[in-house]
């Protein structure tokens, strides 16, 4: 995104962003800083620092140009009050255990942030403030995409503690103390210090489906978008989009074969074991598990920023023979889902998908062909 700026800006330009280690792009009037995701560090630390101090003391004459994308929540970490980098790498750990959707993590993290859930924008204000954020979160909901660093907030402080409750996390006592302070609470609709920001939404899991249905029309295949924004277990989606496989493939409804089911959004997982695997993993060995070999039914899951989770895929591929080429290696496939091993179902089959860094990104991409069965 800061390359774009780069490239079609014809007026000085100077600037900070910080993205993930391995994703950066050269540019040469903006400064690109690499850091970790997603558990934020040191480094993440500092650049957020740094960004709010660019856009401190500015006046109504300057222009502020935000680029958000998925990871924001991670990257942008700069912990309010007395609260530690320590304090908040813990939390971030228990909420991505926990099998909590993307709007409750966030809710908890904008407000243990000082420059999360509108924060950046106040900040810059009474400097013109716009925003372009590409979605990766269901609904493209603006204040939960990066945390909306430049949306006010629609949950509240009560809210976070609610979340951290709900799934048993162990809160540290600075978390706690701050949260419990009215100083938590993030700017709301109507805020003053918000009125000269513009938050555009510049790309969209939905065009992702609708340009992958494309493609599937011109080879021939009737495409079904299943819906943009499907959340639950990674685990239950599988066996949900492997119920709508078998019904197409035993009774041609709601498609005659050749067909493909298209879907995007953001599965969960409720991490209960020690293996390796991110969310698309986990939702294709359901999946797989779930057709239980069936003939003619294909399926592919992957992330579009190509890291599924924390690891080094972006997601996988599912055959016909998936569970009996694992069964011949001597893979219990029931037990690595148990143990949230996805990845090391896949990875000796040589069926992950890594692309590496895509630059971009709009959620999680999931295409289950179903052809006729020989």
């Amino acid at each position: 995104m800061a390359a774009a700026v780069e490239a079609h800006w014809s007026e000085p330009v100077e600037g900070l962003v910080v993205t993930r280690y391995g994703h950066g792009a050269s540019c040469k009037q903006i400064e690109v800083i690499e850091a970790a995701h997603p558990i934020p560090d040191e480094v993440g630390l500092m650049a957020s620092r740094r960004i709010l101090d660019k856009v401190s003391a500015l006046t109504v004459d300057d222009l502020v140009l935000v680029l958000i994308s998925g990871g924001g929540s991670a990257l942008l970490t700069l912990p309010a009050g007395n609260i530690t980098l320590a304090d908040k790498q813990a939390i971030n750990r228990a909420l991505l255990k926990c099998g909590g959707n993307i709007a409750e993590l966030n809710t908890v993290r904008k407000h243990l942030s000082a420059i999360k859930g509108g924060r950046l924008a106040i900040a810059a204000a009474p400097a013109k403030v716009v925003a372009l954020a590409i979605s990766d979160v269901p609904g493209d909901d603006l204040s939960v995409i990066a945390s909306g660093p430049t949306v006010p907030d629609k949950s509240t402080r009560s809210e976070a503690l609610a979340v951290l409750t709900k799934y048993g996390i162990q809160v540290p006592a600075a978390v706690a103390r701050y949260l419990n302070d009215t100083a938590s609470e993030t700017p709301k609709d109507g805020d003053s210090r918000l009125a000269n920001v513009t938050n555009i939404v510049v790309a969209t899991p939905q065009r992702s489906l609708e340009a992958a249905a494309r493609v599937a029309r011109h080879a021939g295949i009737a495409p079904l978008i299943l819906g943009n924004a499907i959340e639950g277990q990674a685990r239950d989606v599988g066996i949900v989009h492997a119920g709508i496989a078998r019904q197409c493939s035993e009774w041609g409804q709601p498609l005659e074969t050749p067909c493909v089911l298209i879907s995007g959004g953001e599965t969960t997982v409720t991490v209960r074991g020690n293996g390796r695997g991110g969310r698309n993993t986990e939702f294709l060995l359901s999946l797989g598990i779930s057709v239980n070999g069936r003939d003619g039914i294909w399926a592919l899951a992957a992330d579009t920023d190509g890291i599924d989770g924390s690891e080094d895929n972006a997601g996988a591929i599912l055959t016909p023979d998936t569970l009996s080429r694992a069964q011949a290696v001597g893979i219990d496939v029931k037990a690595r889902l148990a143990a949230n091993d996805a990845y090391s179902v896949f990875a000796p089959l040589g069926d992950l998908v890594v692309t590496g860094p895509t630059l971009t990104n709009v959620n999680d991409f999931r295409a289950v062909l179903v052809t006729k069965r020989s």
